[in-house]
């Protein structure tokens, strides 16, 4: 029996596009389930809120079609509108299904792949009628999607690790961390927590994917609370509230203000650190970290397993550190005390160490290490 292969798109404009697909497709010996995203519309303008919650009703029926079909694999092929709806549609699917997602990128698709995985393939020209750039992507898409459905990798049963989570300004302590995890003979899945990161870890504990966790770097919980881009993801610090873990407020006392040059002028006023030329880090000031640090224990405190937070009082990031370019000793002060006076469902402990120092990794592992043993 061939392998069924659920192909999206807005039949009412990119009929054309869809059809050579599924004729590649098919030729690749697979059955088509077309699943249609058009709205309907009749050539017209719909009045903006209705476009919006009709664009969320289709993708929900377009899911529940999926789900019932129960294909091998889904493919969507879409401009702006088309591509939402489809990653919309694709979203919710079983993290294992192999997803395609023919687009212009006219958006940041960030938001739609941040807790599952879909196979971006960038058309470079726009889906307005076939054309040699066009039938090249399909070619090579329907090789991917035969491919895919040809060899089904099934995910492991029963593989667990320990969760670690990380960026560049807390990277060496990350690297330590991880190696003497590992040493110890644990497998580690390591997520980058930068406001996008955390949606997959969080999709992954509700899973039950994890044995335990080491929860260094939080900046998140500052995106969230206080300023930078990020995925909505509130259960970020809860999803893994019943699993051993320690918890390091990594990357606590900056936030994301993007570009240096399209920064306004407040933030340049502020001290900050260049990452990259994407990323300006603006250190938080006290009411800010107060914020983020009120949040962050709240949620730790729905914790139903043993939770510790370490404070590494050299500093929260590699720029937090003396001479750094945003150093700031009171901020972890502040940081500390909150942690220890809204204490409920975990322990607070200073180190005397920064973030980054390996006395830090050693400390975290050793502090997780007697719960996973009795856990797993």
């Amino acid at each position: 029996m061939p392998a069924l292969i659920a192909l999206l798109g807005t039949f009412e404009t990119k009929s054309e596009e869809l059809t050579a697909l599924s004729d590649l497709l098919k030729a690749k010996g697979l059955e088509v389930l077309k699943i249609d995203l058009s709205l309907a519309a009749g050539g017209s303008t719909l009045p903006g809120d209705e476009k919006v919650r009709r664009m969320i009703e289709i993708a929900k029926e377009a899911t529940e079609k999926i789900v019932a079909a129960n294909p091998t694999a889904a493919v969507a092929i879409g401009g702006g509108t088309g591509s939402e709806m489809a990653m919309r549609a694709m979203q919710p699917l079983p993290v294992a299904m192999p997803k395609f997602m023919i687009t212009t990128l006219p958006f940041d698709p960030r938001n739609a792949v941040a807790d599952n995985a879909i196979t971006l393939i960038p058309t470079l020209c726009d889906i307005q009628g076939m054309n040699a750039v066009l039938r090249s992507a399909f070619a090579r898409t329907a090789a991917m999607v035969a491919g895919a459905a040809n060899e089904i990798v099934e995910p492991e049963a029963g593989a667990l690790s320990v969760a670690v989570t990380l960026l560049g300004v807390t990277q060496k302590a990350g690297d330590e961390l991880l190696r003497q995890l590992r040493a110890n003979g644990y497998e580690t899945s390591a997520f980058h927590a930068a406001g996008y990161g955390g949606a997959a870890l969080t999709r992954f504990a509700e899973e039950g994917l994890f044995c335990g966790m080491i929860d260094m770097t939080v900046h998140e919980i500052v995106r969230m609370h206080v300023a930078g881009s990020h995925v909505p993801m509130p259960g970020r610090f809860t999803s893994t509230a019943h699993l051993p873990r320690v918890v390091l407020p990594g990357a606590m006392n900056f936030f994301d203000a993007g570009p240096y040059d399209g920064m306004p002028p407040e933030f340049r006023d502020r001290a900050n650190y260049r990452h990259s030329s994407y990323f300006t880090h603006v250190k938080l000031r006290r009411d800010e970290i107060v914020r983020a640090a009120q949040a962050l224990a709240a949620d730790l405190n729905q914790s139903t397993a043993p939770c510790e937070v370490l404070v590494p009082m050299g500093g929260f990031s590699s720029e937090d550190r003396i001479g750094g370019a945003i150093e700031d000793l009171e901020l972890r002060e502040c940081a500390a005390e909150i942690f220890e006076t809204e204490a409920r469902a975990y322990a607070a402990t200073r180190l005397p160490f920064h973030i980054n120092d390996p006395e830090t990794a050693t400390e975290a592992v050793s502090r997780l290490m007697p719960h996973l043993t009795a856990e797993t």
